[in-house]
């Protein structure tokens, strides 16, 4: 058991040598649509690549969420079969979204033998999911 602090310095130390060992900008919030991001999610038990639909307002919350539908076979074709779609993702905080999303499971990022496997993961899929975002922007925009 790690404590708070320690447990903060090793998420730090993750993400410091994930942002080395693959040094490049994510589009992450920067995807011009409010209330769509992309997402890396890391901690005991999974690693997770997602598209998201955080929207307070649940009209739009599925709106956007009925776009990514809409373009499901899309992208399952692009970025991978193993998508998971789900309307009312509720996160820790208790937050409802949207999410369609990859999940890498049985990793922990207090294990450091498990951070390659992720790094790898993370940067296939957000790669994958950032080229199938930005070609279809306008679509999910509009």
């Amino acid at each position: 058991m790690f404590s708070k602090e320690e447990s903060k310095k090793i998420r730090q130390e993750f993400w410091t040598f994930f942002g080395k060992r693959h040094p490049r900008k994510w589009l992450l919030y920067n995807t011009t649509i409010k209330d769509v991001v992309l997402k890396f999610s890391f901690d005991n038990k999974k690693a997770i690549v997602s598209l998201d639909s955080c929207a307070t307002d649940p009209a739009m919350r599925a709106y956007y969420f009925e776009k990514f539908e809409n373009l499901k076979l899309l992208l399952k074709e692009e970025v991978s079969q193993d998508l998971i779609f789900d309307k009312a993702y509720t996160l820790e905080s208790g937050k409802v979204i949207s999410r369609v999303y990859l999940q890498k499971d049985q990793v922990s990022i207090h294990n450091k033998q498990s951070w390659p496997e992720v790094f790898n993961f993370f940067n296939i899929h957000m790669h994958a999911l950032e080229s199938f975002f930005l070609e279809y922007q306008d679509i999910i925009k509009s």
